[in-house]
């Protein structure tokens, strides 16, 4: 299987982990995978007194092929609390749901291992402790006999593992700590180290900060010597593509200043360090082959022909040895959609699970869907593109800026820091000057507008100078997003989508510079204020007779985050213009939808929802204050659920599975969803406005009704993740705009254009944020 097939399975896997009854015409019990009872076809031989009563009463059934039950019985199920016992050993005592064991349970192997926690039909889902037989133990988050979410591991060998887990793996952010006591923190991808990350050695007090892949350093990294000397550069197995320098702490040399250090040390030492495997496990309990009985409402007791996992198969013949859609390969962590030991075909995956593209959306005729792929933003600007020079003078200048001085040891600023006078002038000639390095790019000049202020301000932001200045001077290139924004600024990337640069006029650099002293004091006062995040005021000149000058201000990209954006709103509460022009064939997830787009109300918990709404009026407060308006709150959603073929899936929703008999069972409610994405562990990054969940009630607008801001609610639900912040925040009221306003009002409402008074666009800012952000009861 290709790897856009094997995407495309694991992505259907996932859109079917919530979901209780994952497949259309579901087996009614696990026990209807296995041979019947020779007394459930002898009717005329059963005991009476094993006859569906119709209350609950307890049972001791002894079935032919030596398997033993006993416990609470409901209409020829165990039902209630029970114990079945294997001929192999294998044992479930816990609670059981018309056949299946669901909630509270413990499942014991013959070899020792043993799975404490929650099961829902018959699958380890919920919150459970597994011990192996080897002494491996893992605490934590179960979906479908997988580790997925966050738990804690400890291995036989003394080994622990504190994070999230994805399919079995680990996935996400995560803590390895070796028995030695060296251990990594940062990001995994399918159980191995990848992404951002630090590793530290106990023993010696040195680190290496940067990224990884397969375990080992690549791109761009810090090792750093407890001494705080560092070298800092692109690392690779390939020694041909490793590059980098040395910086010695102070004026004292260190042994990685010396010629025979070698960054190939770090490599080989690295190699040694091995993430411990999981035990592979025989037997799955969904797995476990059991007797069937026959229900009273049943009318043909043949057994129905299944998949190993319960699934019935869809119009294709398969034997039950043949079909293994889970074969376990290691600490449940290896598990792949085979068949026969190859991989399954997509296709047969959307037919076990076609119900997934095809969810009722009650009250809504069109159903949502979110764009299939999304691109990277922007265009990386290589050699020879336009803009490379300006690049190259931006990077060298911030390079220059950031390493200059230290970072301030307080908070507190004098009045002279914030002058629009305070600002520094360096040139960069090629061949280099006794203050910065040769470089390849042209003669410029690199402006400094009030550095101690934002050195003070990136402090105050949590900002490591060093992975400030990693995002944007590291070897990877910045990206220019494909156009100029409506007010003719170009924007930049950086490669981690950490930092957005922006081109900016004179007069915007005024606006920031003239209230650079109350912002600074509003971000001081109000740490989970929405205001957009300042890094930094530059300005490059080139030199000769162009004299051209460039401001950049670098800014916190507000989508920076693990979860793809599927779609963005940029919303103000006026109308006029207030929609965007591309047709829908073009819309995807880079897309940003105005007021006239917005089709959901946003809904937010309560203890997010007030603390959201004092922090709007305090934010608007301050640039009413600070005579600002025209600014709009970006807004971004990540939906959690959606089907195989991209479709929304409301919060809610049934999967169809065409069997009346399990119309009373026991499903996930939302708030039981909330309770696990909510897991302080797993939302430890949750602030105001970033990794927030919440719901999205989707809403319509009446006919004929084309400037209608909100629209009507629908009562269809979504669980999302959002995103949002407030944005453009350097237009003042001026004469342009004044002029601009006394022209639009004459031809259109006054009330539907951008262009009013920074009063009166803050109240209707307001009025419009608490129309669409409402409490979710």
């Amino acid at each position: 299987m290709s790897k856009e097939q094997h995407s495309g399975v694991m992505k259907a896997w996932e859109a079917t982990l919530r979901k209780t009854q994952a497949a259309k015409k579901r087996a009614n019990s696990i026990f209807g995978t296995m041979s019947v009872a020779p007394h459930a076809d002898d009717e005329e031989d059963e005991d009476p007194s094993t006859a569906s009563t119709g209350e609950i009463y307890h049972a001791e059934r002894f079935l032919p092929n030596g398997d033993i039950y006993t416990g609470q019985w409901y209409d020829n199920f165990p039902h209630g609390h029970g114990k079945y016992l294997w001929t192999d050993g294998c044992m479930y005592v816990g609670e059981w749901y018309r056949g299946k064991a669901m909630g509270r349970g413990r499942f014991s192997w013959p070899s020792g291992s043993v799975y404490d926690g929650e099961f829902k039909s018959n699958y380890m889902d919920g919150k459970g402790t597994y011990a192996g037989r080897g002494g491996d133990t893992y605490r934590g988050q179960w979906i479908m006999n997988l580790k997925h979410g966050h738990g804690y591991k400890t291995c036989a060998n003394g080994d622990e593992y504190e994070g999230d887990w994805r399919r079995g793996l680990q996935e996400g952010n995560g803590r390895y700590k070796w028995k030695n006591g060296d251990y990594y923190v940062g990001e995994w991808k399918n159980g191995a180290i990848c992404g951002r990350g630090t590793f530290f050695w106990a023993s010696t007090g040195n680190r290496y900060d940067g990224y990884w892949e397969d375990g080992l350093p690549k791109g761009n990294g810090t090792f750093l010597w407890s001494d705080g000397s560092f070298y800092m550069g692109n690392w690779s197995k390939d020694p041909e593509e490793r590059s980098g320098s040395y910086y010695p702490s102070g004026s004292s040399l260190m042994d990685g200043n010396n010629p025979e250090w070698d960054p190939q040390q770090v490599f080989e030492e690295l190699s040694k360090y091995v993430i411990c495997p999981g035990e592979k496990v025989p037997m799955l309990p969904s797995q476990k082959k059991l007797a069937m009985w026959r229900s009273s409402k049943a009318g043909d007791p043949k057994p129905r022909r299944m998949s190993v996992d319960g699934r019935v198969s869809v119009g294709v013949e398969r034997t039950v040895d043949r079909m293994k859609m889970f074969e376990s390969d290691g600490d449940f962590g290896g598990n792949v959609l085979r068949e026969g030991g190859r991989d399954l075909d997509a296709d047969l995956l959307r037919l076990e699970m076609e119900d997934c593209g095809n969810l009722p959306t009650p009250g809504v005729g069109q159903q949502l869907r979110i764009p299939k792929n999304v691109k990277k933003q922007g265009e990386t600007i290589y050699k020879g593109h336009k803009n490379y020079e300006l690049m190259l003078n931006l990077q060298l200048g911030i390079r220059h800026s950031v390493g200059r001085a230290p970072p301030p040891d307080n908070l507190d600023l004098k009045a002279s820091a914030f002058d629009v006078k305070e600002k520094i002038w360096t040139r960069f000639p090629p061949e280099g000057s006794k203050y910065t390095p040769p470089h390849q790019s042209c003669d410029f000049k690199w402006k400094d507008y009030c550095p101690q202020v934002f050195r003070t301000l990136r402090k105050l932001f949590k900002v490591d100078p060093a992975d400030y200045m990693l995002s944007i001077c590291g070897n990877n290139a910045l990206r220019e997003l494909s156009s100029p924004g409506k007010s003719g600024s170009f924007f930049y990337l950086t490669h981690d989508d950490r930092y957005m640069i922006k081109t900016m006029k004179k007069s915007e650099a005024k606006v920031l510079l003239r209230m650079l002293s109350a912002y600074y004091n509003h971000v001081r006062a109000f740490e989970n204020t929405l205001v957009i995040k300042f890094y930094g005021l530059h300005c490059v000149k080139l030199t000769g007779p162009a004299q051209k000058k460039v401001r950049f201000i670098i800014m916190g990209n507000l989508f920076c985050s693990e979860y793809t954006v599927h779609r963005r709103f940029d919303l103000k509460g006026s109308s006029l213009g207030r929609t965007t022009d591309k047709p829908e064939s073009e819309i995807d997830g880079n897309t940003i939808l105005k007021d006239l787009d917005l089709n959901f109300i946003f809904r937010l918990q309560k203890p997010f929802f007030q603390q959201f709404c004092r922090q709007i009026d305090r934010d608007c407060e301050f640039l009413e204050q600070e005579r600002i308006m025209d600014y709009s709150l970006l807004v971004g959603l990540y939906f959690r659920e959606t089907s195989v073929a991209g479709y929304l899936i409301p919060s809610g929703a049934r999967t169809p599975t065409g069997d009346p008999d399990d119309e009373g069972a026991p499903r996930l409610s939302r708030a039981d969803v909330d309770q696990l994405l909510n897991d302080p562990c797993r939302w430890a990054s949750i602030r105001l406005g970033v990794n927030m969940p919440a719901r999205v009630e989707r809403t319509l607008r009446r006919s004929g009704c084309e400037l209608q801001l909100v629209g009507e609610p629908t009562g269809e639900f979504y669980d999302v993740v959002m995103f949002f912040g407030i944005i453009d925040i350097l237009q003042d009221y001026d004469i342009s705009k004044k002029l601009e306003h006394a022209y639009k009002s004459i031809q259109y409402d006054p009330t539907s254009i951008s262009a009013v008074d920074p009063r009166q666009y803050s109240r209707r800012f307001r009025d419009f944020i608490f129309k669409i952000f409402v409490e979710d009861a």
